[in-house]
């Protein structure tokens, strides 16, 4: 069992910047490879990034490469996701999530059904 908790959540003047913190109970944190997603209300839950367990590989949707930056510390048991250039389209409740799955890629980070364990979520808000 993993447990995620997000941290860093906050309101921001557009432009400006932020960063999440997701932190993971258990020894095997360092194995699983970590993604970002985020709702706004009404919306679907949206894929931000992911990174793979050693870090080798970052994954982001294309409304947020260039601006966000998803790093991890395994020692710490805990992944970032710095924000840059925030857009009040970015404003949402963000989510960390565990992927204990043998399988990688873009497209399987991108789907929230590839991971087995989430965050309860931190809320973004960015003003204009």
């Amino acid at each position: 069992q993993v447990q995620l908790v997000e941290s860093g959540g906050g309101l921001v003047q557009a432009g400006g910047s932020l960063r999440l913190s997701c932190a993971a109970s258990g020894s095997t944190f360092s194995s699983y490879a970590m993604g970002w997603f985020r709702q706004a209300p009404g919306k679907e839950r949206e894929f931000v990034g992911a990174i793979r367990w050693s870090g080798s590989s970052t994954y982001y949707a294309d409304s947020v490469k260039g601006r966000f930056t998803i790093s991890r510390d395994n020692a710490k048991n805990t992944v970032y996701l710095q924000m840059n250039s925030l857009k009040p389209e970015d404003t949402a409740v963000y989510y960390c999530a565990a992927s204990t799955s043998y399988y990688s890629g873009s497209y399987y980070y991108s789907k929230p059904a590839s991971y087995q364990y989430w965050g309860q979520g931190t809320q973004v808000t960015v003003s204009s």
